[in-house]
């Protein structure tokens, strides 16, 4: 489990986004300057990334950069333990009452955050969860095709009403991501755990991109094998689930009425 974290800067800031990574060294300082292009002049925002373990020069790239940009910061897992792990240390140690997540590769354009954000920021506490969905996706064809089995079959069992959980886009109430039971692939159930709870989804429509350097670290099984278990239990999770009850709390009462007078 990761601890909550403290930021260096005290400067509040509205809005956190949360980059998982590993092995991204190329795609670093492109990514970083997109962000701030989309963001700047917008919201009080920082940058957490989430070095998931890398053994690249991913945490010297950031920690340059970190030294003339104050907005951001890196997390570092001693050890890669997954995206969803990345995500939500992340989510965790962000100061924004909103966090956008992006996944690090760059084939997540930054210039959709503010959709998503703003979704998020007028829906009035009913939306839980602003999601990207991908057209023209720049993804090889087995890629593509893993996805469309994946994305059919939670669809058909679970019923989210989402065609594309695997978008890294997104964007969520800090507080809703963390009442969210954790496990390994929790990013790609957001959907259906999100309506679980009661909240409501925002769509936004995002285009895809090449990605700019390296090659995918996130692989086969991690998309597609695995999850046929994640899906079950989350589907267990949705039948299991209870009508919330309305509370009030009964304040003390200052002076008891006399029963006995009539009136």
């Amino acid at each position: 489990m990761s601890a909550d974290l403290s930021a260096s800067d005290p400067t509040p800031v509205a809005v956190s986004i949360v980059v998982p990574v590993r092995n991204e060294a190329d795609n670093i300082a492109p990514l970083i300057a997109e962000i701030a292009v989309a963001l700047d002049g917008r919201w009080a925002y920082e940058i957490i990334y989430v070095n998931d373990g890398s053994t690249d020069a991913t945490g010297d790239r950031l920690a340059a950069i970190m030294a003339r940009q104050p907005n951001l910061r890196q997390l570092r897992h001693a050890v890669s333990t997954g995206q969803s792990a990345a995500v939500r240390s992340g989510v965790r140690a962000a100061r924004g009452a909103i966090v956008a997540t992006l996944d690090g590769d760059g084939q997540n354009d930054p210039a959709f955050l503010p959709s998503l954000i703003s979704a998020v920021e007028s829906g009035g506490g009913r939306v839980g969860l602003a999601a990207g969905q991908r057209v023209g996706r720049k993804d090889t064809g087995f890629k593509k095709m893993q996805s469309r089995i994946a994305n059919a079959v939670r669809g058909m069992i679970l019923r989210d009403g989402t065609r594309d959980t695997g978008c890294g886009l997104k964007a969520f109430p800090r507080e809703v991501f963390l009442s969210m039971p954790y496990f390994d692939g929790l990013h790609r159930f957001l959907p259906a755990l999100v309506r679980r709870e009661g909240f409501d989804i925002a769509y936004v429509d995002v285009i895809d991109r090449p990605r700019h350097a390296g090659v995918s670290n996130y692989g086969f099984f991690d998309r597609l094998w695995i999850g046929i278990m994640d899906l079950a239990g989350v589907w267990w999770l949705i039948r299991r689930k209870k009508p919330t009850p309305v509370v009030t709390e009964v304040t003390k009462v200052t002076e008891v009425p006399d029963a006995t007078k009539v009136k």
